[in-house]
């Protein structure tokens, strides 16, 4: 290591870099640079203490928005400086969330491949890597396990690995021989059901290396916005399926089962508590649109029946036409990412805009699900954290009924909030604090956890006035990074894989280039076995053939463009 201040070619490895002192790292050799990522200070101690540990395994828990992609392609570049000939396999929550990372991963230089399966077998030389789903690491561990040898391997968003048993014994069979393993997480996590692999745990509670918290990524500035909880009482009367009759509001105490009902009659789209409260939410949107014309809001429904609903009721109600996201739809995927590109007022989702959904335009939410889990809350939260560079003030508000559990998911989520922008007294805080603890809720409720569903019946649900934020708002955001900026321009140096020539222009990841090119692959192979009669596995394995590849699963991009020039010389004889 050169000493402090200056970097050399010979420092640029991340795990030497980070700890470079001085602008110097930005400049060096600029004609050779590749490709630059802007790392964030929390990013740079996270990457030291990810090479500074010798086991295999390190969870690291970043606050939604915080930038936890590029810390772990960041760290998946240095491990292959380290080790050229090493795979990187990312494991992700959903099939858009694998493209994401792919593309994510080519614009540093690291090309991942989304569409592996494993009766692919290896990858083309031309990848780094692949990413998959949970869903398919459970479908093939022994597959994956192949790929995964000595890998260095991303698990985003891990806890997704306890939500079922075959999922957490497939993870581990299929990464037990990784040479590292990264578990990322936006929010800590517990052991509720089963315990997930290569995670230490304190009694039922997940132990992350590292933690970046949401209150962490306040303070530093220009991370994520402040997020504010506006709650809505409101007074619900409905019939319970033993045939009772009811009628609270949110402030009075009750059991679970009772809370839960109180909560459905609220959200009903028949009572009036929902429509006022979209209304309300309309209204803070449009003010915030007059400075930020692009600003959008998410409303988190029940189910596929209640979303449409709502969306009817934003129709008769405000006048917009929302987008519907539901997963249900196969064309939700393409629904949400015309909306997050779009001017479109309001989206209605159902588990559909949640973790690595990148929407930052989103600065309103009305939080209309019966799924009440901390987890679930801090996840519908981040998405409206996402930072924008250029936008002054950037609050955000998510609109929650007055129920006790959420108003104590908000409260903590504010606590956070209010240490690092508005310094509260004493006996103002323990005030706060009465207010809202009075009832500890783990689990989720569900629609259907009380029997006789059939028998339960909203009778009426009234709104009522706004309990107000859970902490009082500052007086600004905090502001963006500026020219005292800490964080630090780093060159990446990924292996090179394959022919560079073939990169599609544009910021198309390689992954998606080569889908394109199998794509005319086929179109090609299709014309021909209809001109000349032969079969399409007579086509194909003569256009292999030609074009010196054993299938067209292991070619590279400019093995694939040959077998295209093949058919097309092909194509000009007939």
């Amino acid at each position: 290591m050169r000493a402090a201040g200056r970097c050399s070619w010979q420092d640029v490895t991340l795990a030497r870099l980070v700890r470079c002192r001085g602008n110097q790292a930005s400049v060096i050799f600029r004609e050779a640079m590749r490709h630059s990522v802007r790392l964030r200070p929390w990013q740079k101690r996270a990457l030291s203490l990810l090479a500074e540990r010798a086991d295999p395994d390190f969870l690291a828990v970043a606050t939604p928005g915080a930038g936890k992609t590029t810390f772990a392609l960041t760290a998946a570049i240095t491990a292959l400086q380290e080790a050229p000939d090493r795979r990187v396999l990312v494991v992700a929550p959903t099939q858009a969330l694998k493209s994401q990372w792919a593309r994510a991963a080519g614009d540093l230089g690291l090309h991942l491949e989304p569409s592996w399966a494993g009766r692919d077998g290896g990858l083309p030389a031309d990848m780094h890597g692949a990413v998959v789903t949970y869903q398919q690491v459970a479908a093939d561990p022994t597959s994956v396990g192949r790929l995964a040898h000595g890998s260095f391997a991303v698990f985003d968003e891990l806890h997704h690995a306890g939500e079922e048993r075959a999922w957490g014994d497939a993870l581990r069979l299929a990464f037990d021989t990784a040479a590292r393993r990264l578990a990322l997480s936006g929010t800590p996590f517990r052991s509720d059901t089963h315990a997930i692999p290569f995670v230490r745990y304190d009694a039922d509670e997940a132990s992350p290396d590292f933690v970046y918290g949401y209150g962490d990524a306040l303070a530093e500035g220009g991370v994520v916005r402040p997020v504010f909880f506006p709650r809505v009482d409101g007074q619900m009367e409905w019939t319970a399926p033993d045939g009772t009759r009811h009628g609270h509001t949110f402030s009075d105490p009750l059991d679970r089962v009772r809370a839960g009902q109180r909560l459905r009659t609220a959200l009903s789209v028949d009572g009036d508590w929902l429509p006022a409260v979209l209304s309300r939410a309309h209204a803070t949107l449009t003010e915030i649109r007059r400075t930020d014309p692009a600003a959008g809001g998410l409303v988190i429904a029940a189910d596929q029946e209640h979303a449409h609903a709502i969306a009817s009721l934003l129709r008769d109600r405000v006048g917009v036409s929302p987008a519907v996201a539901v997963s249900e739809d196969p064309l939700a995927p393409a629904r949400i990412t015309r909306f997050a590109a779009d001017r479109t007022p309001w989206i209605v989702a159902v588990r559909m805009v949640s973790e690595g959904v990148d929407i930052p335009r989103l600065r309103v939410g009305v939080f209309a699900t019966t799924t009440v889990t901390e987890l679930f809350f801090r996840q519908a939260v981040g998405r409206l954290v996402r930072y924008q560079p250029g936008i002054t003030d950037q609050r955000a508000h998510l609109f929650i009924p007055d129920d006790v559990r959420l108003r104590t998911f908000a409260a903590e989520i504010a606590d956070e909030r209010r240490h690092r922008l508005v310094r509260a007294e004493p006996d103002e805080r323990e005030a706060q604090e009465e207010d809202v603890y009075e009832e500890p809720a783990e689990q989720g409720l569900a629609v259907g956890d009380e029997g006789q569903l059939s028998l339960f019946a909203p009778i009426s649900a009234v709104a009522l006035d706004e309990a107000g934020p859970v902490t009082p708002a500052p007086d600004a955001a905090p502001p963006p990074g500026g020219p005292d900026d800490p964080s630090l321009l780093v060159d990446l140096f990924p292996p090179p894989r394959g022919q560079q020539a073939e990169d599609a222009a544009g910021g198309v990841a390689r992954g998606d280039h080569k889908r394109a090119l199998r794509d005319q692959n086929a179109a090609k192979a299709s014309e021909l076995a209809r001109l000349t009669g032969l079969s399409h596995r007579r086509v194909n394995s003569e256009l292999n053939k030609l074009a010196g590849l054993r299938r067209v699963s292991d070619a590279t991009a400019a093995q694939l463009r040959a077998r295209i020039d093949q058919a097309d010389r092909w194509l000009r004889r007939l």
